[in-house]
Parts: C-alpha cells; sequence; structure tokens
C-alpha cells in the first residue's frame, strides 16, 4: 500500500537559521585543511608574536609565496583566526590563538585535532560501507594520520593535567609512585602518557601495552629519543591479555570506550592489580545522557564515536560499542561488573572525565 505524507510547513525563520549554520560548518571544514597547511609550511610560527603583518611580509617570513600567503590569511580573517587592519592592510594573529595554533608546547595546542578530522575524510568510504553492514573497523585500518593526530592532539593535555593533577588526586597513589611502583600504561598508542609518568617518577616502572605494533613501535622511538630506558617499556598486548600482576596503577587514557570487551578487560585488569592498586580511567567528558550531551563539546565526541571510537570496537570481540560519550554512571556499572567495588570522579577538565577504580 503506498502511504503519503502530508508535507510539513517549513518555518522561515528556522531554514535561514539552519542554512546559516550549515554556511558557517562548511567553511569550518573548507578552513580546516587551511589550518592544517599553516602549520605544515610554518605560516603560524611567522605570525605568532609579530603584531601586524602584511601578506608580503608573512610570505618573507615564512618562505611562502606572497599569492597564496594573501589568500590563506583572508580566510584566516575571515574564520576569526588572524585580525585584519583594512587601514594598514595587516594581519595579526592574537595571542590566544596563538596558544592554540603556534606554540606546541602549549596546554591548548589543537593542530593535532585537525589532523584526526582529516583522517576521518580520507577513511569516510570505508566507513560509511560498515555502517551499512553493521561491520566494524579496527583502530589499525584507520589512514595512519589519525595515529599522528592522536598523539598530537592528547599531549598538550596530558602534559598539562596528568601528573599535576590527575594522578595527584587519585587516593595515595603518587606517594606511591614516587616511592617506586609498578604501573601498566592499557592502550597507550605512541605512548605519550606512558613516558609523562615514567619521567615525573623515576623509582618507578612504567610499561605501556597496545595492540597495533605499529604504534608500540612509534613509542619505543619516541622514548628512545627522550632517554626513557630504564624504567619504560612498550609491548604488543591487548588489553585483556597483558601480561604481569601486582600492578599498583592501570591506566586507560581515552580508550576503555574503544575496547570490544571493556568488562573483560577490567576482569583482566582485577586479576593483575595489586590488592590496594588502583585503576585511573580517563574518558571523554560526558554526562550520563543525550540531552545533556547536545553542546560543542558533545558534538566533537559523538562525530569521534562514529567514526572512531564504535567502529573499533565494533571490529573486536564482544563489540560492546560502548561509545566515547559513555558517561560515569555506564562506566561505574562496568567496573561493578568486573569486581571493582570503589568507584568515583577523581577530577575532571571540560574535555575529560579522571574515574579511579579500586578492588
Amino acid at each position: 500500500m503506498e502511504s503519503h505524507t502530508a508535507p510539513q510547513a517549513v518555518d522561515e525563520a528556522r531554514l535561514e537559521q539552519f542554512m546559516g549554520q550549515a554556511v558557517v560548518d562548511m567553511g569550518a571544514a573548507m578552513n580546516g585543511v587551511l589550518v592544517m597547511i599553516g602549520g605544515k609550511l610554518g605560516l603560524w610560527k611567522a605570525l605568532a608574536g609579530a603584531g601586524p603583518l602584511s601578506s608580503a611580509e608573512i610570505a618573507e617570513r615564512s618562505g611562502v609565496s606572497e599569492r597564496y600567503v594573501r589568500e590563506w590569511a583572508s580566510a584566516q580573517a575571515a574564520s576569526g583566526y588572524l585580525t585584519y587592519d583594512a587601514e594598514a592592510d595587516a594581519f595579526t594573529l592574537p595571542p590566544e590563538q596563538a596558544m592554540a595554533l603556534a606554540d606546541e608546547d602549549s596546554p591548548v595546542y589543537v593542530l593535532g585535532g585537525y589532523h584526526i578530522v582529516s583522517s576521518a575524510f580520507k577513511d569516510r568510504d570505508r566507513i560509511a560501507e560498515r555502517m551499512r553492514t553493521g561491520d566494524g573497523f579496527g583502530w589499525h585500518e584507520h589512514d595512519p594520520e589519525l595515529f599522528l593526530g592522536t598523539e598530537q592532539f592528547f599531549r598538550p593535555g596530558y602534559r598539562t593535567h596528568l601528573v599535576a593533577e590527575w594522578i595527584p588526586a587519585l587516593e595515595g597513589v603518587d606517594e606511591k609512585l614516587r616511592a617506586g611502583g609498578k604501573v601498566a600504561d592499557i592502550g597507550c598508542g605512541h605512548g605519550v602518557s606512558t613516558m609523562l609518568m615514567a619521567g615525573a617518577y623515576p623509582e618507578s616502572r612504567f610499561v605501556g601495552f597496545d595492540y597495533h605494533d605499529a604504534s608500540i613501535e612509534r613509542a619505543r622511538e619516541l622514548a628512545a629519543a627522550e632517554g626513557l630506558g630504564s624504567n619504560t617499556g612498550f609491548e604488543v598486548a591487548t588489553a585483556k591479555d597483558f601480561p604481569g600482576e601486582g600492578y599498583d596503577l592501570v591506566c586507560f587514557f581515552d580508550c576503555l570506550h574503544d575496547m570490544g570487551d571493556p568488562v573483560g578487560a577490567m576482569k583482566h585488569v582485577r586479576e593483575t592489580i595489586d590488592d590496594d592498586g588502583t585503576v585511573m580511567l580517563v574518558e571523554p567528558f560526558s554526562a550520563d545522557s543525550l540531552a545533556e550531551n547536545l553542546n560543542p563539546v558533545g558534538r566533537v565526541y559523538y562525530a569521534a564515536s562514529t567514526l572512531i571510537c564504535t567502529p573499533s570496537s565494533l571490529d573486536q570481540e564482544v563489540g560492546l560499542g560502548l561509545g566515547a560519550q559513555a558517561g560515569e554512571k555506564r562506566l561505574g556499572e562496568i567496573a561493578a561488573e568486573a569486581g571493582f567495588s570503589r568507584f568515583r570522579r577523581a577530577t575532571e577538565t571540560p574535555f575529560n572525565l579522571v574515574l579511579e577504580a579500586r578492588p
């Protein structure tokens, strides 16, 4: 039988509002490419701290063609990334934007995030097919730009918060690590978190585990370059079979929700952790309901969850598909099912929940 749906009335004001948002979003997507080009060609660094510059001066400082610079800078001014003085015909990178785009040591350096977005565009056809079939798309299947972007994007936040705030917020953990403890970093990727902890606690022993052998190889290279060897190691292993026992601290940095069987992973941790040990779960910031997460941060995380996190989980055994916005309540249920009796929010940032689980 044919069904006919009566046409809905169109609210012209709402249509205009949505079209305005769509134009803003298209501009942001296009400009994201230019943001990365600005990083690659040194344009942000050429502008940082320099005050007002003409396009010719930016070109001279960066070694980039002036005609391209003129269009690039105009796009950044239209995006609000640069300011423009029409009378002087000069562009300025404000110090706030410089922190985010030109200073790799800044706690708010964001260029890595643009590389994550870029990798998603490269993978979109294959992910679309998996979405149609319901099959997973493993972390290892993604364009390698994702791995580089993840390293660059998470490093600033970890550098700022991990040792100074997150570990001290855990019950008794800072003292244990200063005295000499044993730590496992599960799903360590390129090992940024592992190395930051190892550098801060030289008396403790740190091992980063990841199933992705290319990431472990990169982590070993970075550790050698930073001179971290005696108390730091990296091994290929999954969250459900990593070796060792008697760990004082087991960490999951932005990865438990990516796992096909997070309950199984936490059960394995329960078997390998010391009786007085601690699990630190660093997860994307999320409230416990969808309605509470309908905001700019939630928008980014739901998109990442659709393109990266949920496909990764569905590619593994069990394939729970927890998603990046699981929330504290759901994560607490997983910890309890795995045998942990104590669970709390230790601290938070606008982008992360830091959760503590203990036997």
